[in-house]
């Protein structure tokens, strides 16, 4: 069985982890940059054009009958809706793209959505505000305290993240927000609603929590690994612990529950007073899935087994409590591949 971990960048953990878990019954293809480190740990790698582009899901379509690629498992955000999509093209042609559906690709992706579906279900996320004047108009009222947090409303990583102590801050930082909106690769989601591409959260303290929510192949609930988070690098998990926390897996089952995401579902959030608020949902491995790896998990093979239609060893769907682990920075000689 070969594998295409899509817009992998600096994810070589997960090739590592994919590759083991084939245990040379194939081979780990990755994409997208050729000076990502997780392309230059593969055993090959494709430069496809834009996730955006019209001829994306030809080309990649077409790399992965030629390789004989029979799953894709997506990395990247932008990614997820455009592979859900064509998950019935790709499917035709016997090859299995591990993605949510469409609609939960939208919910996990756009942080008014995730507050309306979290609403919803009754789960709760910090107060949230789509529109500037509505916020500044509660601040006059006294609804609404410094300090907020501004950010993408369809954000991903550290990008157009920032704290505001005064309304002065406020009304600066939601034009610089808009800004890096616009100079990065989120303006292809945000052009859909430029008016409201930002929004402003109550900024809560507390500890901050890492869940991988992992259900199978046909949206079934299996298990919840939680993560107190301890330090934090350029919008991931960079330290955390493992922990035994009923509470946070409770959240995570009743998210399962509502959502039916496939696979991982990465959530960060914080707990305030012993009340549980939702800060960001993906559907995907997230940057915090090594510490559960690291304290026994195995969701790679776990995938991988549910692919063969079979039921994924437990063994694969268990951590070890108390595990604390830190992500590591290591150079990687470029290799002379140049595959376009």
């Amino acid at each position: 069985m070969n594998i295409l971990l899509s817009s992998a960048g600096r994810r070589s953990y997960l090739i590592k982890y994919f590759r083991d878990a084939l245990n040379g019954n194939g081979f780990v293809y990755a994409s997208n940059s050729e000076y990502s480190a997780a392309l230059q740990q593969a055993d090959d790698y494709i430069i496809t054009p834009l996730i955006n582009d019209a001829g994306y899901i030809e080309f990649l379509l077409k790399f992965c009958i030629e390789n004989d690629i029979s799953v894709i498992i997506p990395l990247f955000d932008i990614d997820l809706p455009v592979l859900s999509k064509a998950k019935e093209k790709f499917r035709r042609f016997g090859i299995k793209i591990i993605v949510s559906d469409y609609k939960v690709t939208q919910i996990c992706a756009d942080k008014w959505k995730t507050r309306d579906f979290l609403d919803k279900v009754g789960l709760s996320c910090p107060k949230t505000y789509l529109s500037l004047n509505e916020a500044k108009k509660d601040i006059r009222e006294s609804r609404l305290n410094f300090p907020l947090i501004l950010k993408p409303r369809w954000g991903m990583g550290s990008i157009g993240i920032y704290v505001a102590y005064s309304v002065e801050e406020l009304d600066v930082l939601y034009e610089k927000v808009v800004k890096d909106i616009f100079n990065s690769y989120l303006v292809y989601e945000s052009s859909s609603d430029r008016s409201h591409c930002v929004i402003i959260q109550d900024k809560l303290d507390g500890k901050e929590y890492g869940l991988d929510v992992v259900n199978n192949l046909k949206g079934e609930y299996i298990t919840t690994f939680v993560k107190e988070k301890i330090a934090m690098r350029s919008g991931e998990t960079d330290m955390a612990i493992t922990v035994n926390n009923s509470m946070l897996e409770n959240v995570g089952r009743d998210i399962s529950h509502y959502l039916k995401h496939i696979g991982n579902l990465d959530v960060d959030c914080i707990v305030n007073n012993n009340y549980v608020y939702i800060l960001d949902m993906n559907c995907r491995l997230g940057g915090g899935y090594p510490f559960s790896h690291l304290a026994g998990a195995n969701l790679p093979a776990a995938i991988l087994e549910w692919v063969n239609g079979k039921e994924a060893d437990k063994k694969f769907l268990n951590i070890e409590y108390g595990i604390k682990g830190v992500k590591d920075i290591l150079p990687v000689e470029l290799k002379s591949k140049h595959r376009k």
